[in-house]
Protein backbone atom coordinates (compact mmCIF):
# COMPACT_ATOMS: atom_id res chain seq x y z
CA UNK A 1 0.00 0.00 0.00
CA UNK A 2 1.10 3.49 -1.42
CA UNK A 3 0.44 6.16 1.53
CA UNK A 4 -0.72 9.70 -0.25
CA UNK A 5 1.53 11.57 1.72
CA UNK A 6 4.62 9.64 0.22
CA UNK A 7 3.39 10.18 -3.06
CA UNK A 8 3.42 14.09 -2.50
CA UNK A 9 6.55 13.93 -0.57
CA UNK A 10 8.25 12.07 -4.08
CA UNK A 11 6.90 14.47 -6.38
CA UNK A 12 6.77 18.08 -4.59
CA UNK A 13 9.85 20.09 -3.63
CA UNK A 14 11.58 20.35 -0.67
CA UNK A 15 9.86 23.30 1.46
CA UNK A 16 13.65 23.85 2.93
CA UNK A 17 14.41 24.98 -0.64
CA UNK A 18 12.33 27.43 -1.23
CA UNK A 19 12.94 30.44 0.42
CA UNK A 20 14.84 32.26 -1.90
CA UNK A 21 12.16 32.32 -4.16
CA UNK A 22 9.53 32.74 -2.01
CA UNK A 23 8.58 36.77 -1.28
CA UNK A 24 6.38 39.03 0.57
CA UNK A 25 5.08 38.81 4.27
CA UNK A 26 3.12 35.71 5.86
CA UNK A 27 1.03 36.34 9.12
CA UNK A 28 0.23 33.66 12.27
CA UNK A 29 -2.52 34.29 14.22
CA UNK A 30 -4.65 33.76 16.57
CA UNK A 31 -8.53 34.87 16.94
CA UNK A 32 -9.71 34.18 20.37
CA UNK A 33 -13.23 34.20 22.05
CA UNK A 34 -14.20 34.21 25.80
CA UNK A 35 -15.06 36.13 28.45
CA UNK A 36 -12.81 38.09 30.46
CA UNK A 37 -13.79 40.28 33.77
CA UNK A 38 -17.02 38.85 33.32
CA UNK A 39 -17.72 40.28 29.50
CA UNK A 40 -17.45 38.83 26.24
CA UNK A 41 -14.51 39.74 24.57
CA UNK A 42 -12.78 38.50 21.25
CA UNK A 43 -9.21 39.36 20.78
CA UNK A 44 -6.79 38.78 17.34
CA UNK A 45 -3.21 37.98 18.37
CA UNK A 46 -0.89 37.88 15.58
CA UNK A 47 2.96 38.34 14.48
CA UNK A 48 3.71 38.59 10.47
CA UNK A 49 7.15 38.14 9.54
CA UNK A 50 9.07 38.75 6.51
CA UNK A 51 10.39 36.28 3.97
CA UNK A 52 13.39 38.60 3.29
CA UNK A 53 14.29 39.39 6.78
CA UNK A 54 14.49 35.84 7.81
CA UNK A 55 16.30 34.48 4.87
CA UNK A 56 19.18 37.07 5.26
CA UNK A 57 19.20 36.82 9.08
CA UNK A 58 18.15 33.57 9.93
CA UNK A 59 18.32 31.66 6.51
CA UNK A 60 15.23 30.30 6.57
CA UNK A 61 11.78 31.16 4.78
CA UNK A 62 9.09 32.68 6.78
CA UNK A 63 6.78 30.06 7.93
CA UNK A 64 9.08 27.57 8.86
CA UNK A 65 11.17 30.42 11.35
CA UNK A 66 7.39 31.61 12.88
CA UNK A 67 6.92 28.16 13.19
CA UNK A 68 10.27 27.42 14.63
CA UNK A 69 10.64 31.12 16.75
CA UNK A 70 8.06 30.52 19.19
CA UNK A 71 8.87 27.01 20.78
CA UNK A 72 12.46 28.51 21.08
CA UNK A 73 11.55 31.68 22.77
CA UNK A 74 9.13 29.41 25.18
CA UNK A 75 12.51 27.11 25.94
CA UNK A 76 14.77 30.15 26.51
CA UNK A 77 12.46 31.46 29.27
CA UNK A 78 12.23 27.88 30.48
CA UNK A 79 16.11 28.11 30.84
CA UNK A 80 16.59 31.27 32.07
CA UNK A 81 13.97 31.36 35.05
CA UNK A 82 11.87 33.83 33.04
CA UNK A 83 8.88 31.20 33.26
CA UNK A 84 8.99 28.68 36.71
CA UNK A 85 6.69 25.69 37.86
CA UNK A 86 6.58 22.46 38.38
CA UNK A 87 4.86 19.52 37.07
CA UNK A 88 3.24 19.43 33.31
CA UNK A 89 2.50 22.79 32.53
CA UNK A 90 1.22 24.40 28.49
CA UNK A 91 2.55 27.84 27.08
CA UNK A 92 -0.85 29.59 28.26
CA UNK A 93 0.21 28.75 31.83
CA UNK A 94 2.98 31.48 31.62
CA UNK A 95 3.00 34.91 31.89
CA UNK A 96 2.48 36.05 28.19
CA UNK A 97 3.91 39.64 28.27
CA UNK A 98 7.29 38.01 28.75
CA UNK A 99 6.62 35.39 26.21
CA UNK A 100 5.48 38.57 24.10
CA UNK A 101 8.44 40.65 24.83
CA UNK A 102 11.07 38.58 24.38
CA UNK A 103 9.57 37.28 21.02
CA UNK A 104 10.04 41.05 19.89
CA UNK A 105 13.34 40.94 20.62
CA UNK A 106 13.55 37.87 18.02
CA UNK A 107 12.57 40.18 15.36
CA UNK A 108 8.80 38.61 15.49
CA UNK A 109 7.04 41.60 16.89
CA UNK A 110 3.08 40.82 17.68
CA UNK A 111 -0.48 42.63 17.93
CA UNK A 112 -3.53 42.59 19.17
CA UNK A 113 -6.97 43.66 17.83
CA UNK A 114 -9.98 44.13 19.55
CA UNK A 115 -12.82 41.87 17.35
CA UNK A 116 -16.32 42.11 16.95
CA UNK A 117 -19.80 43.20 15.86
CA UNK A 118 -18.48 46.96 14.44
CA UNK A 119 -14.98 46.27 14.64
CA UNK A 120 -13.30 44.41 12.43
CA UNK A 121 -16.43 41.85 10.33
CA UNK A 122 -14.52 38.53 9.60
CA UNK A 123 -15.23 37.85 5.82
CA UNK A 124 -17.41 35.54 6.66
CA UNK A 125 -20.28 38.44 7.63
CA UNK A 126 -18.65 40.79 5.32
CA UNK A 127 -18.93 38.51 1.90
CA UNK A 128 -15.10 39.81 0.93
CA UNK A 129 -12.47 37.89 0.04
CA UNK A 130 -10.49 38.81 2.51
CA UNK A 131 -10.13 41.55 5.61
CA UNK A 132 -10.57 44.83 3.46
CA UNK A 133 -12.43 46.86 5.69
CA UNK A 134 -10.76 49.03 8.53
CA UNK A 135 -9.92 48.79 11.94
CA UNK A 136 -11.89 51.00 14.13
CA UNK A 137 -9.93 50.12 17.46
CA UNK A 138 -6.86 48.80 17.95
CA UNK A 139 -4.87 48.01 20.60
CA UNK A 140 -1.04 48.85 21.05
CA UNK A 141 1.38 45.91 22.49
Amino acid sequence: MVAPRDVLASLLPNPAELGHLMHGKTCAGTWVRGTFDGQQREVYLYHVADNETTMRDWGSQAVLWQTAICPVVAIELLASGGWVGTGVRGAEAFDAARYLNLLGEYGSHHGILEMGPGLWPSPKATGQPGWDRPVKRAIKP
